[in-house]
């Protein structure tokens, strides 16, 4: 009777916000994994962030910070982010999910998880659902890339081959080379139906709203009805907002992933 007394004490006195630790590097698989980790004393849910092309732990603003009173937490840069080393292997999905798998086994965060996924993030983790259902919850997509919504490498104009080499990291340029084939990968698995799906989109109403299309999108009706008819159970949360959601407008985000958490507490271990 005493402990959970004590635990509801814990709860209510815990503050709106939990202060996040510093990242940590780990050597995993033989290499140096930055990430960020929040341990919930009494939640086993598990919340894994995955980020867009680019993007480091920091584009994920204060969303984490807001869930950790609620869930545990976890975020990490990808091989060549950051201070994660770049890795020889393929950058395709497949081996960046089962090298999430991998440091997510070593940090100890047991599934089912809910993803989170950002843009290219995003792709990455509707390959984890459908590759691996049992260990998901849900599915958070957050502005995010769909299968078909980019051609393959071959496809693309010259001056925007050389101009992404150019301008882009190896580590980041060698996943944009391979985002058709990941997309190719995630409509080969079995669908998600059964599963929660949150899509978050950005729509700017702002007239200084600019797309910019390098002649690596396909931009055509055909694609945008596949990508409509992709998760035709999804809650569908519209935004005037900026394709950095997260920063832009973490209420938004953090309240999308916070309604599929079961009540700190209800799912501790015993």
């Amino acid at each position: 009777m005493f402990k959970p007394l004590l635990r509801c004490l814990l709860l209510s006195a815990a503050p709106a916000f939990a202060a996040l630790p510093a990242p940590a590097i780990d050597t995993i698989a033989g290499r140096q994994v930055e990430s960020l980790t929040v341990r919930h004393p009494y939640s086993r849910e598990v919340v894994v962030f995955e980020a867009g092309s680019r993007n480091t732990i920091d584009k994920w603003g204060e969303v984490p910070e807001r869930l950790a009173h609620a869930a545990s937490v976890f975020t990490y840069n990808r091989p060549g982010y950051g201070n994660s080393t770049a890795a020889d292997t393929p950058r395709d999905g497949r081996t960046i999910v089962e090298e999430l798998r991998t440091v997510l086994r070593f940090k100890g965060l047991r599934p089912p998880y809910v993803l989170v996924g950002h843009s290219l993030g995003g792709l990455y983790m509707q390959l984890f659902a459908r590759a691996y259902p049992d260990e998901v919850k849900a599915l958070v997509l957050v502005d995010a890339m769909y299968p078909g919504m980019v051609k393959s490498p071959q496809d693309f104009p010259w001056l925007t081959r050389v101009a992404g080499r150019l301008a882009f990291s190896t580590p980041v340029w060698r996943e944009i080379e391979q985002i058709d084939a990941t997309g190719e990968m995630v409509l080969r698995l079995p669908s998600i139906d059964d599963k929660p799906v949150v899509k978050l989109v950005n729509q700017p109403t702002s007239n200084t709203a600019i797309a910019v299309d390098f002649g690596a999108f396909r931009m055509d009706d055909a694609t945008r009805a596949a990508t409509r008819a992709l998760y035709p159970n999804a809650r569908r949360i519209v935004a005037d907002s900026s394709h950095q959601m997260a920063l832009t407008s973490p209420d938004i985000v953090a309240g999308a992933i916070a309604q599929l958490l079961a009540p700190a507490g209800t799912a501790a271990a015993p």
